[in-house]
């Protein structure tokens, strides 16, 4: 299966190229704040020839649709539904939280993870994760919390950190950010396009259209500590 993932859902750009079939992998991924729109595009296509492929070769297409930031996501949204109507293919729309809790159940002593990730204004967005068969398996709704409700009893031994957002709990705990480091700090599109193999596999894609970005907070110009 032949498939091209975008994300754009934090200040990471990332845009990935897997053909399972063949065992092949390519991805772009940097730092870029501010840049997406710009580069995603330009990003894909460097990918599609590096593969010497065309965009009717693909059986589908993913991205990050969330929880995120709400421009990035809007952006990658808008980028793929472009590029699936253009093909008509189907389209994974793949949590960033599984994304990041993926990668890091990619080193084989890790099970369970605890996904934070900044939302500002003053919030985090959260899940924890456990190992599964095709994808992490979330141990309870997505949610938008503020960083100082986030229950650290939960968080044994064999939890592990994922997510740009640790560093506000530190801050909410009154404790040095290096005691809450994570194993890893960025959703890849790569973890995105792996997650989707299967999901297109069993044709529980969605259409172009319908390929819409989750916020997880309902109300974007609310205040926070506001109601849900």
């Amino acid at each position: 299966m032949k498939i091209l993932a975008l994300d754009a859902s934090t200040e990471a750009l990332s845009v990935a190229l897997v053909d399972s079939a063949s065992a092949r992998e390519f991805e772009h991924f940097e730092i870029a704040p501010q840049a997406h729109a710009q580069r995603l595009l330009p990003s894909a296509q460097a990918l599609l020839e590096r593969a010497t492929m065309q965009l009717a070769d693909l059986d589908g297409f993913a991205f990050g649709r969330g929880p995120g930031a709400f421009t990035g996501l809007r952006i990658a949204a808008g980028l793929v539904q472009g590029l699936a109507a253009g093909v008509d293919k189907p389209v994974a729309p793949i949590s960033t939280l599984a994304a990041l809790a993926a990668r890091c159940q990619g080193y084989e002593t890790v099970d369970r993870v605890r996904v934070v990730q900044d939302a500002r204004m003053g919030e985090v967005y959260t899940c924890d994760f456990r190992r599964g068969g095709d994808a992490p398996v979330p141990l309870g709704d997505e949610r938008v919390i503020r960083p100082e409700d986030l229950d650290a009893r939960q968080e044994t031994a064999d939890c592990t950190r994922a997510g740009n957002g640790w560093a506000v709990v530190a801050a909410a705990r009154s404790v040095d950010p290096a005691t809450l480091a994570p194993l890893e700090t960025w959703p890849h599109a790569l973890d995105i396009a792996r997650l989707a193999i299967p999901v297109l596999a069993r044709s529980e894609g969605v259409a172009a259209a319908e390929a819409l970005p989750v916020y997880v907070r309902d109300d974007v110009a609310r205040k926070p500590g506001g109601g849900r």
